[in-house]
């Protein structure tokens, strides 16, 4: 009889794990997907257009406290761990809980999913959400765009939507987004590589992606999601440490194999760091990837008019992965509002509206920010409505998009960007090393 396999996931990871490991198997069946983290997801069907000819049905996706219900509803033989950024605490609990029931309970296999692409593959990745891969990222394809190569960018899943259509997305314009209709979680990692000119390809099925980007591309640039491991063999694994989270490159799952197999550790984020967090990371990286190369960075914050937060009372608006499940106690509008002056924060907590109560109460942690939650109509229409309510004298947006392009902000408002700036030069090299590769292979045919 086909072992019976229930997935653990947050609409993302699952699916690849699902797509790559079970998909077409006699001797296995997926009877179920448990979701998390995100909201809005669970309730779904993975549909049979994407499951395939054996599941005629599609398969449920269910809340993640309803695991042990389920476990026991299917006699489910093993427990497949398929989601990111959580301590390794969590998943020890997590397998307490699933080997109570008598199931087995396994983590993905990082190697069983990592897809072969006939393209060079750069992929960036980080041990935690919200570590600056996307600026790195955006690094790496200007390095390679300097060398007259097509870059194409995969991004890590988000496929919050209807998953049929979501099969394969290619964005290559801004209006891309909202054809697509794009979540503010999806819009702040597409928007600025569109932004600078590259085409991103997401969705569900990313053997079919990597089928249709490969056509386009010189290099795949694979960017990653929270502190996932790649979906495609890295040419060159690039992994990005925050010294403001010292240790978490050790404690977290599965940044942690992001860190240990990596050919080039980045630690971010410098310029606003303490010695003492970046020498952690050092230590840890000869412990744990004594060969991979190492860059420091910094990340500066760029505002239009620095005179103009000069004394004013602001509301810093945050990347909101970041503040949740990333744990970050700040971001880049706070780092903003710090050094050009800013009176004070202000304290959203006291305004807010619908859903955004219940984000705060999941994560008492993030303090007097307020984070950009947008995975549907509702959270962005509970964003406006908090930062109408909000009596402050300036908006700080710190989110990677143009937010009031998605939100209506009446008060004055300023965008922080920022971008990645490397004191050594490993990073070029590195990138430049992939560059001559497809040189090369464009020289020999």
């Amino acid at each position: 009889m086909a072992r019976k396999i229930l997935i653990m996931g947050a609409a993302g990871r699952d699916f690849h794990v699902f797509n790559t490991c079970y998909r077409g198997r006699q001797d296995a069946r997926v009877v179920a997907f448990t979701a998390a983290q995100i909201p809005h997801i669970e309730d779904r069907r993975y549909p049979a257009a994407l499951a395939g000819s054996d599941y005629p049905d599609g398969i449920p996706i269910r809340p993640e406290e309803e695991l042990v219900k389920w476990i026991r509803k299917f006699a489910v033989d093993e427990v497949v761990f398929a989601y990111s950024d959580v301590t390794y605490e969590y998943v020890a609990q997590r397998r307490a809980l699933v080997e109570s029931t008598g199931a087995a309970f396994s983590t993905f296999d990082v190697d069983a999913t990592m897809l072969r692409s006939h393209k060079p593959v750069i992929a960036v990745c980080a041990v935690r959400t919200g570590c600056g891969k996307s600026q790195t990222s955006r690094r790496v394809v200007a390095l390679l765009c300097e060398q007259g190569l097509r870059t194409i960018v995969i991004r890590h899943p988000m496929p919050y939507g209807d998953l049929a259509r979501q099969k394969v997305q290619r964005f290559a314009t801004i209006a891309d987004l909202a054809a697509h209709e794009c979540t503010i979680e999806e819009m702040e990692e597409y928007e600025p590589h569109l932004a600078a000119g590259a085409v991103v390809y997401a969705g569900v099925d990313y053997q079919a992606i990597l089928d249709q980007a490969e056509k386009e591309a010189d290099v795949i640039l694979w960017d990653g999601g929270n502190n996932d491991t790649p979906f495609y063999r890295p040419t060159l694994w690039i992994t990005v440490a925050d010294p403001h989270r010292p240790g978490h490159e050790w404690s977290h799952f599965p940044g942690r194999v992001n860190f240990e197999r990596c050919h080039l550790i980045l630690i971010n984020k410098i310029d606003t760091a303490s010695p003492a967090g970046v020498a952690t990371i050092e230590g840890n990286a000869r412990a744990l990837n004594p060969l991979a190369r190492l860059v420091h960075a910094e990340s500066p914050v760029s505002v239009p008019d620095p005179a103009a937060i000069r004394g004013k009372r602001v509301l810093a608006v945050e990347d909101g992965p970041t503040l949740t499940h990333g744990e970050m106690a700040f971001g880049a509008a706070t780092v903003a509002a710090r050094r050009f002056g800013a009176a004070s924060l202000v304290d959203p907590r006291p305004y807010l509206c619908g859903e955004l109560v219940d984000t705060f109460r999941k994560y008492p942690r993030i303090g007097a920010l307020l984070p950009a939650m947008g995975y549907g109509a509702q959270q962005v229409h509970d964003l406006e409505q908090t930062i109408e309510k909000v009596d402050c004298d300036l908006v700080l947006v710190g989110t990677p998009i143009d937010l009031g392009r998605i939100v209506k902000i009446s008060k004055p408002t300023q965008r922080v960007t920022y971008e990645l700036r490397e004191k050594e030069d490993a990073l070029r090299e590195s990138v430049l090393a992939v560059a001559a590769q497809v040189r090369r292979r464009v020289a020999s045919r």
